[in-house]
């Protein structure tokens, strides 16, 4: 099948016409977004201003596994209605200085990842897209009392403006966008990205913190300017629901306490030059962390008066 039966096209965007640079930033939902802060990251931007406009659809059923992830279905007394149906769309937004980008969001594809390349590749040529920038966020050993440290990764070493945690060669779980960015590069067309180390006890919740800092990464990396004040507020509410929790759960406390120390050791470590692996103090197990944070997680629902979450609203 062809990119363009994948992928729709507005045929002409005038507002396009006079642009030397294009950005294009990619977030996308499913395997890459630990504690949501890609999709937080584009459904702000998708809320600014007038929310821009679609100027590329994708032919999502080619892409969606619906028995996998089910798309949610209202029922109303005794009809079913509000079919939430999955959209992988591209809008055109502008920044607060009116410079044009483009958006590219929506559930990651679940198959057919080669096509989709295609079809990205696609609207990458026909808009005139000079630079892609990926968001994306995994959960860490880490905790969320220490700054967020984010990795760079783009398909030209010159795209790189950052240093990375760590040196060398790690074997992962491949995404849609990881091998988006492979693809870009074998055609000639830059892409990069940000991936932003979610603490894993807090990765099943919203964690806006973490949108706030690959938005900021955009922003550099895109040659853009966002308003970035209403994800500040969220993640400033969030830290203090954590906060909170924190001083009322002692046992939750003293693993995050642990984690910290972890952290600090592996820091000073890496200043020194020594070894990163920190003397007596081991990592928590992960049936530790799981025993600890059930109740921590369980603490932070929507509904608990004593210990507010994310609104439904909101998700």
């Amino acid at each position: 099948m062809s990119s363009e039966r994948l992928v729709h096209i507005l045929d002409e965007v005038p507002a396009l016409d006079d642009v030397d640079t294009l950005t294009m930033v990619v977030a996308l939902d499913g395997f890459l977004d630990a504690g949501s802060s890609a999709v937080l990251a584009a459904r702000h931007l998708a809320s600014l201003g007038d929310g821009g406009s679609v100027v590329a659809t994708f032919d999502v059923d080619q892409f969606h596994d619906y028995r996998a992830r089910r798309p949610a279905v209202s029922f109303v007394r005794d009809h079913y209605a509000d079919y939430d149906a999955p959209r992988l769309v591209v809008r055109l937004l502008r920044d607060t200085g009116g410079t044009p980008y483009l958006l590219l969001h929506g559930p990651e594809p679940d198959n057919r990842w080669e096509a989709f390349c295609r079809a990205v590749r696609e609207v990458v040529e026909r808009l005139g897209v000079t630079r892609v920038v990926s968001m994306g966020s995994v959960p860490m050993a880490v905790p969320h009392t220490r700054p967020i440290a984010v990795t760079h990764h783009a398909n030209d070493v010159g795209l790189i403006t950052g240093t990375n945690p760590w040196q060398g060669e790690l074997r992962v779980p491949s995404s849609a966008q990881a091998l988006l960015e492979i693809r870009l590069g074998e055609w000639g067309r830059d892409a990069l990205g940000f991936v932003a180390h979610i603490p894993h006890y807090l990765a099943q919740l919203e964690y806006p913190q973490a949108s706030v800092i690959l938005l900021e990464h955009v922003e550099r990396s895109g040659h853009l300017t966002v308003d970035l004040t209403a994800l500040r507020t969220a993640a400033e509410e969030r830290e203090e629901e954590i906060a909170r929790y924190l001083s009322a759960n002692e046992e939750v406390g003293d693993v995050v306490a642990s984690l910290e120390r972890q952290y600090d050791s592996f820091a000073r470590a890496e200043e020194e030059g020594s070894n990163l692996l920190a003397d007596d103090q081991p990592i928590p197990t992960g049936e530790e962390i799981g025993q600890q944070f059930e109740q921590f997680l369980a603490g932070l629902e929507p509904g608990d008066p004593q210990h507010p979450g994310t609104d439904e609203d909101d998700r």
